[in-house]
């Protein structure tokens, strides 16, 4: 199994920017299909974006579609999301997950599928 570690959570007012990063160890990277998930406050977790082994597949829900990038640097075993725009309705806690599976975009959003997840961190937008 793969540990999976995030960071760069942090606090930020409405219409800035923030970068998450997922780093891995155990395993590496490239056998996994990554997402990134967040839950708020009395709320379920839900899918925010999804990435291929390669990187050259990319999903998004439509909350964060062209705000939000994700992205993958294998060599270095991390993940990242690029979140500009961001909203109040974007505070969250923000997890890493990996999937050992090749890429599907009716997969990728549920949560069940996955082998491993982060910790999380904390993403708050002030208005």
């Amino acid at each position: 199994q793969v540990q999976l570690v995030e960071s760069g959570g942090g606090l930020v007012q409405a219409g800035g920017s923030l970068r998450l990063s997922c780093a891995a160890s155990g395993r590496t990277l490239v056998l996994y299909t990554m997402a990134w998930f967040r839950q708020a406050p009395g709320k379920a977790r839900e899918f925010v974006s999804a990435i291929s082994r390669s990187g050259g597949s990319t999903f998004y829900a439509d909350s964060v579609k062209g705000r939000f990038t994700i992205s993958r640097d294998n060599a270095k075993n991390t993940v990242y999301l690029q979140m500009n725009s961001l909203e109040p309705e974007d505070t969250a806690v923000y997890s890493c997950a990996a999937d050992y599976s090749t890429w599907d975009t009716r997969r990728v959003i549920t949560t069940a599928v996955y082998d491993s997840w982060g910790q999380g961190t904390q993403v708050t937008v002030s208005s």
